[in-house]
This record gives C-alpha cells, structure tokens and sequence, in this order.
C-alpha cells in the first residue's frame, strides 16, 4: 500500500497521515521535509529539487508500505503512477484559515508577533494559503492544480470535502483501502 494524501496547507493532512500511519503500522513521510532544508526559521529554505526528488525516491524505495503527505504536485509525472490509493482533504477556506493561524501561533508563540522579520513571515505565509481556493497563491498549490493532479492518477481517488473528525477521516480512508484490496 503506497498512499497519497494531500490538500491546502491547513487541512490536516499531516494529522490524518499520522493517524494513518499508527493504526496501519506503516512509516508517514512529510513532503515538507523534502521541500524544505532544516533552518531557523523553519520553512524558509527550499532544498533544491533534484536533491528533494532524490532524498524522497530513495526514502520511499525502502519500506514496501508506506503514507505520503503533502503536495507534490509539479514535482514530476512519476509521482503519477507512484501511488496505491490518492486522498484529498479540502476544507472550506474561513475554518481551514482559523486553523493556520492557531497552529502559527500554537508553534512559534508570540515571537510571531513581536520580532518584525517572524511577522512579516506568518503574514506572508498565511496570505499565501489564502490564496489556495482562488488560485492566487503563488506556486503550484492551489485548488485548481489540485483538482487537475486529482483526474491525472492511475490509481484510485478519494476526495473528502468539508470538516470532519480524524477518526470519520480515518474510517473512511480504511474504507476504501479495504473497497480496492488494499486493507
């Protein structure tokens, strides 16, 4: 089993990944982990992409059953064919925005206010998730490459919209798994 799960940033898909990943015994590999090179402060030196395809393929080449979070999309139609079973999670975009500010402020704590350069970042960051649903955000994630990665994969889909619990999601992920053989 080779999961997929992705949406905007906000969504809860490293949530749900975790989850997934507990209660199936298998390894949760984070897209930000390979996007992104290790510094302080976080997320904001992006590795260079050969080296990102790389360290993923090599990461994933391992473990025969695995969970993938986050969004690859424009990382390279191999990752195409690479999955078992691809999971969507949207959220409507005021809750899923709520959501980001809390956990900004819930990371970092108040030095995302009080240092000028941290401000400027999270108000930086969180403009740019705004722009998910609209398509103004910068990058390839937005909900309209979304939507097109979803109707390129090979494998199965599921889409779950709105705000459900981890433990709906969790049920529902399992559904499917078991509906195409693979749980």
């Amino acid at each position: 089993m080779r999961l997929h799960i992705f949406g905007a940033s906000g969504t809860g898909v490293t949530t749900l990944g975790q989850a997934l990943g507990s209660t199936l015994g298998v390894p949760y590999f984070d897209s930000d982990d390979y996007f992104w090179e290790r510094s302080n402060p976080p997320f904001t030196v992006r590795r260079p992409p050969a080296e990102r395809d790389a360290a993923l393929a090599a990461d994933l080449a391992q473990p025969p059953r695995w969970i993938l979070g986050g969004s690859i999309v424009g990382w390279g139609p191999q990752w195409l064919r690479a999955f078992d079973l691809a999971v969507f999670l949207w959220l409507p975009p005021t809750l899923r925005l709520h959501r980001l500010q809390q956990r900004e402020q819930e990371r970092y704590g108040d030095v995302i206010f009080a240092n000028p350069e941290r401000a400027a970042q999270t108000q930086a960051f969180l403009a740019w998730a705004a722009g998910y649903d609209d398509n103004t955000a910068g990058g390839s994630r937005t909900l309209a490459n979304h939507t097109a990665w979803l109707s390129q994969f090979s494998c199965p889909v599921l889409a779950l919209r709105g705000d459900l619990t981890v433990t709906q999601r969790l049920g529902l992920v399992q559904a499917k798994l078991r509906e195409t053989g693979l749980g």
